[in-house]
C-alpha cells in the first residue's frame, strides 16, 4: 500500500505536545506558508521550505516579548530584518545566524541611534552615533567602544577629531572647546598629555610707574617642567590690579583707606594670605592717547551728577550725607553694569601658550574717590620729607612668576577648561 503523505493545508499537533503547526504541506513536510506555535505562547509565522523555516517570516518570543520580522535560514535570523525589543530598543539591518552582523541601524530605549557596521551584535567598524545629549560621533568602533580615528561634535559646540581608545580621547588629537580654547597634541585616557599649570609674567618683578604711563605685559602658560605650552591656544586671561590692605596711606582724613571705607568698598581675601582692594586698569588706544573715562550708569560723569544736585559750598552736612548716599547708590549700579560688561582691554586670549597685554594704565582715582575728596575738602599738605617718602613708595609690584598655580595667579586670572 502506498505510504500516505500530508499534502495541502492541514493542522498537526506533535507527539510531545510542545509544537503545533497549521499551514501548507507537501509530501509530508511543511512547505509554503504556515504557522508554528510553541506551548509557551511563542510562535513563527511565514515561509517554510522542505520542512524548515526558510524565507520571510515573523517571530514572537513570549518570554522576552521581542519580535522579529525579516529573513530566516533554517530557523535562524539571517539576512535583512527588523528586531523590536520589549524595552523599546529597535534594530533594523543585517543578521548572520541570529546575530546582528553587517550594516544596521540601532535605536536604544533612550532614543540614541547608531548607524554603521556590526559584528556579533556589537558596534564594530565604521559608524555614526547620535547621543541623547545632542553629541554626534562618527568614526571607528571596536566591540561596542569608540576606538581608532573619530570625529566628535558636542552639543555645546566643542569639536574633537583624532584617535580614540576604550571610548576616550587617546593618541594624537585636536579639540576646539566651546570656551574658545584649542589643543592639538597627545592625549592619554581622555586628558591632554601637556597641560598648563602655571601662569608666568615675563620681565622684572617690580615696575616703577608714574600717572598716565603705559606698560605692556607678556604672559606665558607653562607646564610643570617650565616649558611653554605651545600646543594650546585661546585660553582667556584677565589682568587685574589691587592695593594690598594694610599698605594704604593712612595719614589724613583723605587717605585712600578711609575713602574706600567711607564709600563702602570692602577688601577681598586673596589666595596668598592677605586682603586687597581692587584697583581699576585701563588700556590706552592707539587711536586715542587718552584712556576712556569711567562713566556713570546713565553715561554722565559723577561731576555732572553732582553739579545737577548742588555745588559743594551749597551743601549742609545733612545734605552732603544725602548726596553721598545717592552717589554711592549710583556707583553701585555702575559697578554692577561694569561687572557684566568687562573691559576688553584687560582680557586676552593666548596664542600658542602666550598672550600680550598692551598699553595697560593704572586708571585715575575712581570718580567716587574724587567725589569724596571734593566733599571732604582738599588733603592736608605734606611736608617735603613726607612727600619724598610717598614718592619713593609709588611703584607697582609685579607678580612673581615662578610659584603661581594656573587657577590662582596674582595679577592674571584664567578663564578656560
Amino acid at each position: 500500500m502506498k505510504e500516505q503523505r500530508r499534502n495541502g493545508y492541514g493542522h498537526y499537533i506533535y507527539s510531545n505536545s510542545f509544537f503545533e503547526y497549521e499551514g501548507e504541506w507537501k509530501d509530508g513536510k511543511k512547505q509554503g506558508h504556515g504557522k508554528l506555535l510553541f506551548k509557551d505562547g511563542s510562535y513563527y509565522e511565514g515561509e517554510f521550505v522542505d520542512g524548515e523555516i526558510v524565507g520571510n517570516g515573523f517571530r514572537y518570543w513570549a518570554y522576552t516579548g521581542n519580535t522579529y520580522s525579516g529573513q530566516f535560514l533554517y530557523g535562524e535570523l539571517h539576512g535583512h530584518g527588523v528586531m523590536q525589543y520589549k524595552d523599546g530598543r529597535k534594530y533594523e539591518g543585517d543578521f548572520c545566524y541570529g546575530l546582528q552582523e553587517g550594516h544596521g541601524l540601532l535605536t536604544d530605549k533612550d532614543g540614541q541611534q547608531y548607524e554603521g557596521s556590526f559584528y556579533k551584535s556589537k558596534r564594530h567598524g565604521g559608524g555614526k552615533m547620535r547621543f541623547k545629549n545632542g553629541d554626534v560621533y562618527e568614526g571607528d568602533w571596536i566591540l561596542d567602544q569608540r576606538q581608532g580615528h573619530g570625529l566628535l561634535h558636542c552639543a555645546d559646540g566643542t569639536v574633537y577629531e583624532g584617535q580614540w581608545r576604550n571610548d576616550t580621547f587617546n593618541g594624537q588629537g585636536s579639540i576646539i572647546h566651546c570656551s574658545g580654547v584649542t589643543y592639538d597634541g597627545q592625549w592619554l585616557n581622555g586628558y591632554p598629555v601637556v597641560q598648563p599649570t602655571k601662569i608666568v609674567i615675563l620681565g622684572p618683578e617690580v615696575i616703577d610707574t608714574v600717572p598716565g604711563s603705559t606698560h605692556t605685559f607678556h604672559v606665558q602658560l607653562h607646564n610643570e617642567d617650565g616649558e611653554v605650552v605651545k600646543c594650546e591656544s585661546g585660553r582667556l586671561l584677565e589682568i587685574s590690579a589691587g592695593i594690598r590692605d594694610g599698605e594704604l596711606l593712612a595719614s589724613s582724613k583723605s587717605s585712600l583707606y578711609k575713602i574706600m571705607e567711607l564709600i563702602g568698598r570692602e577688601s577681598t581675601e586673596s589666595p596668598f594670605g592677605f586682603e586687597y582692594i581692587s584697583y581699576p586698569l585701563m588700556a590706552s588706544s592707539s587711536e586715542s592717547p587718552e584712556p576712556r573715562a569711567t562713566l556713570a550708569s546713565d553715561g554722565k560723569s559723577l561731576f555732572a551728577l553732582l553739579e545737577q544736585s548742588a555745588t559743594k559750598r551749597d551743601l549742609e552736612p545733612e545734605s552732603r550725607s544725602t548726596l553721598m548716599d545717592s552717589a554711592r547708590d549710583t556707583l553701585r549700579n555702575q559697578d554692577e553694569m561694569e561687572d557684566s560688561i568687562p573691559s576688553p582691554s584687560c582680557f586676552q586670549r593666548t596664542d600658542r601658550g602666550s598672550a600680550i597685554f598692551n598699553n595697560i594704565i593704572l586708571a585715575p582715582p575712581p570718580m567716587d574717590v574724587v567725589l569724596t575728596m571734593q566733599l571732604n575738602g582738599p588733603p592736608e599738605p605734606l611736608s617735603p620729607r613726607r612727600a619724598k617718602k610717598r614718592r619713593d613708595k609709588m611703584h607697582t609690584e609685579k607678580t612673581s612668576t615662578s610659584q603661581e598655580s594656573l587657577g590662582s595667579s596674582r595679577g592674571v586670572r584664567n578663564y578656560g577648561p
